[in-house]
């Protein structure tokens, strides 16, 4: 039985005219209207914004003397190393430099660390062995803006740093490097704060070239795929970014793209964002995870095809490895957790553990126990863990308030990376207990669908497939998930040797098939005749050249109408469209009336009893709403004047109910 906690949105919709005479169909225009957009200008910059989306590089703080040191370099004929994170955003942040700078004529050498030996970040013996190799030049990209010691180091051997990021800066002092440049510095002002590491390093390029039109077209699908892969948000000047990205994925992708997308079956698809998320990103993310970065840096920064394949196939069974680390690794952290569901952030350790592979782990214990998870490898005393949020809490900052007892930290409010000693490990973890009771984020419903429908004729084909303007989807830009209440649930079949649930709902006069995996009736406690409610996202299916939309169920539940009914009898008049479809007809009124008519008859104190006790056959929602306009014409009343507590009352004349404001409203609806 599916026990999650919804939230439904029992207001009207709203439809901007403005935007329906721009050709916008009624379900897209209620979506726009939702996320803020109800003008044309708006909704054409939100779709269909190009170049002018893009801000001037030199905007960001530290950029006109990072891109004048690298001119530098150019004049003196320096050595360059890019220096990168293992993660898909670093390794294309790294190959869209070190093409770049190579281009400019330099001798331009990329490094990333490995993550099991070195860790993140920048390190001093790497900057030694770089130094060796004739480095005089090195520039960071994803990493390096908590890496004071490490230029300091840099610059006693006389190599200059460029610091390119975009991770929190924290509360220490910056580099004292050449230049710094990161868009969540304290003092930054560039008006796009979340950029990826390889946005920051398509900025650098931009700047350094003097224009961004040929070096967006150059990069702009490795941005695309690092932004993507790095959850950043899809909006403003990202989303132009993917999106132009993915165009050319599509158009003209390099041969290792090509090669990726033919071994993930990609090949002549329409891509999506979610595509690199969930095909692309893992294979490339994997080799990092496993220790070979490199593999997937050649594999984007190669022209040879015959190369391009043989890389690809190597990444994808690097691949297959991880996800058979991953179930293991999964598997005893289940196993620590046993013995006592936890209710405070979970921190578990281990020396068996693969480090490239606890953050998965830790993002599906998060997600598991509703609860913020750290996982640690150990390994001579020391650990290196993995962080994940759940529920808005911010990590950085609990890190920050927990820092006494680590040995170093760094990322994002929702993922983040920490060294500890293993000896400080109990006081780390009860100390972020004592955090978390401190700054528990309020808690969330599960389902929260955008748009409730009541009415079928805006899941038309022509609506549902307007919605694609919204590509590419993401965070900040998610794909808006509806839902249907007391809808008729007229077959469930399961699918997929039993793995998943196909179902057929009515609404009104329409049927709509939907598809809900990794579910079967028995989980949901439903069966066929029974009103459920369903939240989804709309699609089209094509199937021999028909055309129909598709309901993709990602909850399903018997019918609630506690909810809706509480608002009724609460005088909630914006619910009234909620529950237009359960107005009572006259026999209704009646029916109910006879009851409250009874000598002694009261209404229970308690909503919850009252609305659980509507007559036999009738939906609580029409009792309420039965109970609501007898109440306003008087006919049941009590001294503190809610419904909940009232008695049948006497007026002087015939009750009209036809004439009350919420039988008109219900009948407007």
């Amino acid at each position: 039985m599916n026990q999650k906690e919804w939230r439904i949105p029992y207001g009207r919709p709203v439809f901007p005219q403005e935007l329906l005479d721009g050709g916008c169909t009624p379900l897209l225009a209620a979506v726009l209207a939702l996320r803020g957009v109800n003008t044309r200008a708006e909704m054409n910059a939100l779709l269909h914004g190009g170049e002018e989306m893009l801000h001037d590089p030199m905007l960001l703080v530290g950029m006109p003397q990072a891109a004048a040191r690298v001119h530098r370099a150019v004049e003196r004929g320096e050595k360059v190393a890019v220096y990168g994170d293992y993660d898909v955003d670093g390794i294309t942040a790294t190959c869209l430099l070190t093409d770049y700078l190579r281009s400019l004529g330099l001798d331009c050498i990329p490094y990333i660390p490995d993550r099991s030996e070195e860790g993140y970040g920048l390190n001093n013996s790497a900057v030694d062995t770089l130094y060796a190799e004739g480095v005089r030049l090195i520039v960071t990209v994803d990493c390096g803006i908590t890496g004071v010691e490490e230029v300091r180091h840099a610059a006693s051997l006389g190599v200059d740093m460029i610091v390119t990021d975009h991770h929190e800066c924290g509360d220490g002092p910056l580099p004292d490097a050449a230049a710094v440049v990161d868009c969540k510095r304290p003092d930054e002002v560039y008006p796009n704060r979340y950029l990826a590491g390889v946005g920051v390093a398509l900025k650098l390029a931009c700047a350094c070239a003097g224009e961004s039109h040929d070096v967006l077209e150059r990069y702009c699908d490795l941005a695309a795929i690092g932004t993507v892969a790095d959850v950043m948000p899809l909006v403003g000047e990202n989303r132009y970014l993917v999106r132009r990205g993915l165009e050319k994925l599509e158009r003209a992708p390099r041969p290792g793209i090509a090669a990726m997308l033919r071994e993930s079956s990609l090949g002549g698809k329409k891509l999506t964002a979610s595509m690199i998320g969930f095909s692309l990103a893992p294979r490339l993310n994997a080799a990092g995870r496993l220790g070979c970065p490199i593999t997937a840096a050649r594999l984007l920064m190669t022209d040879d095809p015959a190369e391009a394949t043989r890389l690809a196939v190597e990444l994808c069974e690097l691949n297959r490895r991880r996800q058979s680390i991953e179930t293991a690794i999964w598997d005893e952290a289940n196993a620590m957790l046993a013995s006592a569901e936890p209710d405070a952030p979970i921190v578990l350790a281990s020396d068996k553990w693969h480090q490239g592979v606890i953050g998965i782990a830790a993002s599906r214990l998060a997600e598991q126990y509703s609860l913020p998870a750290i996982m640690v490898c150990l390994s001579d005393g020391v650990g290196k863990g993995s962080c994940r949020s759940y529920g808005g809490f911010n990590l950085f900052d609990a890190l920050s308030a927990c820092s006494e007892h680590l040995i170093g930290f760094g990322g994002h409010a929702l993922a983040a990376g920490l060294n500890i000693r293993g000896d400080k490990l109990d006081d780390f973890r009860a100390a972020l207990a004592a955090y978390y009771k401190a700054n528990r984020p309020a808690p969330t419903p599960e389902v929260q669908p955008d748009l409730l429908i009541c009415d079928s004729a805006l899941l038309d084909l022509e609506g549902v497939r307007s919605l694609d303007l919204l590509e590419p989807f993401g965070n900040a830009n998610p794909r808006p998930t509806m839902c249907m209440c007391a809808v008729r649930l007229e077959s469930a079949s399961e699918v997929g040797g039993g793995k998943h649930l196909r179902i057929r709902v009515r609404l009104g006069r329409e049927s709509f098939e939907g598809i809900f995996f990794s579910h079967t009736e028995k989980d949901l406690g439903v069966r066929a005749g029974d009103l459920v409610d369903v939240a989804f996202t709309p699609q089209i299916n094509e199937f021999h050249g028909h055309s129909s939309v598709q309901l993709l169920v990602s909850a399903l539940r018997p019918h609630d109408g506690t909810e809706l009914c509480r608002r009724i009898l609460g005088g909630d008049r914006s619910a009234l469209w909620a529950a237009a479809p359960f107005c009572p007809e006259r026999a209704d009124f009646v029916r109910v009336w006879h009851i409250a008519e009874q000598s002694g008859f009261r209404l229970p104190e308690s909503e919850d009893e009252l609305i659980a006790s509507p007559p036999p056959g009738m939906a609580c929602e029409k009792y309420c709403l039965c109970l609501a306009v007898l109440h306003e014409a008087g006919l049941l009343a009590s001294p503190d004047g809610r419904i909940c507590g009232a008695a049948a009352a006497k007026i002087d004349g015939k009750a009209d109910l036809e004439a009350t404001e919420i039988y008109r409203a219900l009948k407007a609806l």
